[in-house]
C-alpha cells in the first residue's frame, strides 16, 4: 500500500482524489484546516489539521509523511470579491495569495528535498484552474493566484525533468464543490487526473477548452490584447 497526502481534503477535488487514491490502493494523509477525523475513520486514511499558508505547519507534515509516493498540493479558496482585481480587499488578496499560491510553494519546498533523498519514484499534482490558463474580464484576486500557480508548476516540472519525481497539473473548470453548485463531477476530474498522473503527463485540461487556451497564446505572442475565451462550439 502506498501513501499519499491530499491537501483541502476535505471537500470538492480533494476529497475526490482521496477516495480515488483509497480505491487505488493508497493509504491517504488527509491534510486540511479543519481536522477530517469521521472522514479519516471512513477512508481509512489519516487525519490532519494544517493551515498551507503556513511553511512551519507545511514542514511538519512532510516530518510525519516521509515515505509519501503521491503528494496533491489540492487546498484552494475562492474571495467573495470576483470583480475586477482593484475591487477585491488587500486582506482578500493576502488570504487567497497565502491558501492558493503559497499553499503550493510551501509544500513543495517541505516535500521535494525529502522526495528527492528519498530515490524513488513519486507524483506531485498540482490544482490551479482554467482561470490560471485563460484570462476572463473579472475573477479578482483568485485568477491572479491561479496563473501563478501555473507558473510554480512549470517550473517545479522543468527542475525535476531529470529525476523519478513527475509533475502534473490540473486546470479544471468548473467543478461541483463548494466553491460552486455548478460544473463537472469532481470524482470525473479527480479519476482523469491521476491517470494522467500516472501516466506522467504535465497538462490536464478541458479539452473543448483547449483552442481557447491556444488563441491566448497566440494573441499574447503578438502583442495583442487577450479577447474573453470561448470554449469550442462542438464539444
Amino acid at each position: 500500500m502506498g501513501t499519499a497526502v491530499v491537501t483541502g481534503a476535505a471537500s470538492g477535488i480533494g476529497l475526490a482524489l482521496a477516495r480515488q487514491l483509497v480505491a487505488e490502493g493508497h493509504r491517504v494523509h488527509l491534510a486540511d484546516l479543519t481536522p477530517t477525523d469521521v472522514l479519516a475513520e471512513e477512508l481509512g486514511g489519516v487525519p490532519v489539521g494544517v493551515d498551507v499558508a503556513d511553511p512551519e505547519q507545511m514542514a511538519a507534515l512532510a516530518d510525519t509523511v516521509a515515505d509519501v509516493e503521491v503528494l496533491c498540493l489540492n487546498a484552494g479558496i475562492v474571495g467573495a470579491a470576483l470583480g475586477t482585481p482593484w475591487e477585491a480587499p488587500p486582506q482578500e488578496w493576502q488570504r487567497l495569495l497565502g491558501v492558493n499560491l503559497l499553499g503550493v510553494v510551501n509544500g513543495l519546498r517541505a516535500f521535494v528535498p525529502m522526495l528527492l533523498a528519498n530515490r524513488r519514484p513519486a507524483r506531485i499534482m498540482i490544482t490551479a484552474s482554467l482561470a490560471g490558463l485563460v484570462t476572463f474580464p473579472r475573477g479578482g484576486a483568485y485568477a491572479a493566484t491561479k496563473h501563478a500557480v501555473v507558473a510554480v508548476a512549470e517550473q517545479a516540472a522543468m527542475a525535476l525533468r531529470d529525476t523519478d519525481i513527475t509533475v502534473t497539473l490540473l486546470c479544471p473548470a468548473l467543478v461541483r464543490s463548494g466553491m460552486s453548485d455548478a460544473g463537472d463531477d469532481p470524482a470525473d476530474i479527480a479519476k482523469a487526473a491521476l491517470a494522467a498522473s500516472r501516466a506522467g503527463r504535465f497538462l490536464v485540461l478541458p479539452e473543448e477548452w483547449a483552442d481557447a487556451v491556444r488563441l491566448r497564446a497566440v494573441h499574447l505572442l503578438n502583442g495583442e490584447e487577450p479577447l474573453p475565451p470561448e470554449p469550442r462550439a462542438d464539444r
